[in-house]
């Protein structure tokens, strides 16, 4: 085994391999990536043709990771050729998802594999310049990455004529200043420039019309940290592992009440009871579960009792009702109150809306005013359709999708768990009336 197969798959297992969190201790630091094999990929990316190294990736079956799970490759074709004008690559590392927080962990252990990515991305795409966007409250990530990219550059892997060759790139890393929307692509855009995150309406798209006007793209970082192990290890090796239609590994962030809520480097495709139970212990005080949120606050949720069998993987959520999201899997047992749950995720939303879109800016505040006083016991038997139609003008009626973030929640809730929704407001009803 060569270091650098050590290195973007650890354990050399085809079907387990452990491609962006390897369990090698320190790897952090440059002298162990290095060690390991970091940047032979890079290398080796460099000596083939640009195109050749987007047609590597397309193959793989890559897609992305920070929720949208689009096809990377075919991504990058969007990006013109020549260079008529510059071009950007901006890394979307912005984790503001409640129950999402897997980007962090590549960020502190394995920051250069993320670097590397982006370098060879930079590279397919003929890409001069290429922004980091760091969430505004991950400081401590952030302090570590800058590190990383200035032993980049001291290694001359970042800069001027890479490691010897005619491709030149320079990596900045941007902190943003707290706010959930520059976590949608063009509010990250916008920021990036200096402005309000306002989100842009498409078209035009990134690809045409993106940073000061430019071709961008913009890809998330797990998406970026699987690519040198793409180009080492080759489209066919990275298309085998996990699901067909959706390969390699996830990060999947656990939380809520398991016993070892964490962040576990699975195959895609992974049995969603397996992941609660195998890898994050159960569920605390072997409690039923109630529901689960499977990619982050924003996707629709699962009840309970229909987890058997569910893949977590975009097509075979999709089939269930839900989506992959950020892979953030929120735990619920049996006695979670819903109307408060549904309150604190809406609030949020509520206080990250942007204000630009008026469906979104009024939809918000009146879903948390009748959720507020369903949850003080003054809720009334018609709350739940006047819910429903709230979200419904929600959803699909603003520029971004933090309208449709807002409203599956409540939407699918009160959907999947009516009745016992319609029981809670029978009984404030009758006490209100006794």
């Amino acid at each position: 085994m060569s270091d650098a197969t050590k290195l973007y798959a650890q354990n050399g297992d085809p079907g387990f391999p452990r491609i962006v969190l390897p369990e090698i201790p320190n790897l952090a630091q440059m002298e162990t990536y290095e060690s390991n094999g970091g940047y032979a990929a890079l290398k080796r990316a460099l000596e083939m043709d640009p195109a050749a190294v987007t047609d590597v990736v397309k193959k793989s079956g890559l897609r992305g990771r920070g929720g949208a799970a689009f096809p990377t490759g075919l991504k990058w074709t969007f990006m013109p050729k020549g260079n008529e004008k510059p071009k950007y690559l901006a890394i979307n590392a912005d984790e503001s998802e409640p129950g999402s927080f897997k980007d962090r962990q590549i960020l502190e252990f394995n920051p250069h594999q993320l670097i590397e990515g982006i370098l060879i991305a930079s590279y397919a795409m003929g890409i001069k310049a290429a922004y980091i966007y760091i969430r505004g409250e991950y400081y401590k990530w952030y302090k570590i990455l800058e590190k990383a990219v200035e032993e980049a550059y001291s290694r001359k892997y970042v800069g001027e004529n890479i490691a010897g060759s005619n491709f030149s790139v320079d990596v900045y890393v941007h902190r943003g200043a707290g706010a959930y929307i520059c976590g949608e692509e063009s509010g990250l855009m916008e920021s990036l420039e200096g402005k309000r995150g306002y989100p842009r309406v498409k078209p035009p798209f990134p690809a045409q019309n993106g940073l000061w006007g430019n071709p961008t793209t913009i890809n998330n970082v797990e998406t970026i940290a699987n690519v040198p192990a793409i180009i080492w290890n080759g489209a066919e090796w990275f298309a085998k592992i996990g699901a067909e239609k959706h390969p390699g590994t996830l990060l999947y962030g656990v939380s809520g009440h398991v016993n070892r809520p964490g962040v576990f480097e699975l195959p895609s495709g992974t049995l969603l009871t397996d992941l609660i139970y195998k890898y994050a212990g159960g569920v605390i005080g072997d409690k039923k579960i109630k529901m689960v949120i499977p990619g982050g606050s924003s996707m629709p949720p699962l009840r309970g009792d229909q987890l058997e069998g569910v893949k977590m993987d975009a097509e075979s959520l999709k089939g269930v009702g839900s989506a992959i999201g950020t892979g953030g899997v929120i735990v619920m047992d049996e006695d979670t109150n819903l109307t408060k749950v549904l309150l604190r995720i809406t609030k949020f939303y509520w206080d990250e809306s942007c204000g630009q879109c008026t469906p979104c800016r009024e939809g918000t505040g009146w879903m948390k005013k009748i959720l507020q006083r369903m949850y003080d016991g003054g809720g009334k038997a018609e709350d739940l359709d006047l819910l429903v139609r709230v979200a419904n003008n929600i959803e699909g009626n603003t520029i971004c999708a933090l309208g449709d973030a807002a409203a599956w929640p409540v939407k699918f809730t009160i959907q999947r768990f009516r009745k016992e929704l319609e029981e809670e407001l029978a009984s404030q009803e009758r006490s209100a009336a006794a």
